[in-house]
């Protein structure tokens, strides 16, 4: 199955939260409906992307990362790659890769879609159309800054970062809704 396979399945199996996540997937169902090409960031105007809330051991936490082209404290992600087999996939790499984290580990099922304008190519991609998991760093994870970022640390549920944008609280919600629900996202009934 390919990815962009996977990703239509993934997304049809997923029960959305809320009335607005159930929207957004389908759009974002629409889009890979009219869009082969959906899962890579050459099609316009718009792509799907695959992003992760990566939590601490004790679930108290958070780790966001200060993103060097938006300089913004963002989640860890990105662009899906042709090695990667499921978003889960995609997002557990970009994870890795923005946290500098080994062992990091994807929980079953979608946390959270968010549809957000794209800086990747602009005047020709237009929004990202981001699928978001729910991810556990393993004890003692320490963050190192990659390339891709300024800055990179835990913050506490309450303590986020002045300025962050309303979908960065909302995946919060949705991530602490997950935990609440014994860590499956697919059974948050939360708004997020």
């Amino acid at each position: 199955m390919s990815l962009h396979q996977r990703a239509v399945a993934d997304l049809l199996s997923w029960r959305p939260s809320s009335p607005r996540q159930a929207s957004l997937r389908d759009a974002f169902l629409a889009h890979l409906h009219a869009h082969p090409d959906g899962t890579w960031r050459t099609c316009a105007p718009a792509h799907v992307t695959a992003s992760a809330a990566i939590l601490d051991p004790p679930a108290e936490r958070i780790l966001l990362v200060k993103h060097r082209k938006v300089r913004r404290w963002l989640q860890p992600g990105g662009h899906c790659e042709p090695g990667d087999p499921t978003l889960a996939d995609a997002a557990l790499r970009e994870a890795t890769e923005e946290s500098g984290i080994a062992g990091l580990r994807v929980l079953p099922g979608i946390l959270q879609v968010d549809c957000h304008p794209a800086p990747c190519n602009p005047g020709v991609v237009d929004e990202h159309l981001d699928v978001r998991y729910l991810v556990l760093a393993p004890p003692g994870a320490a963050p190192l800054v990659s390339a891709e970022s300024d800055d990179v640390r835990w913050f506490d549920w309450e303590e986020l970062p002045d300025g962050i944008e309303q979908t960065i609280v909302e995946m919060v919600s949705a991530a602490r809704a997950a935990l609440a629900t014994g860590g499956d996202p697919a059974s948050s009934t939360r708004d997020a």
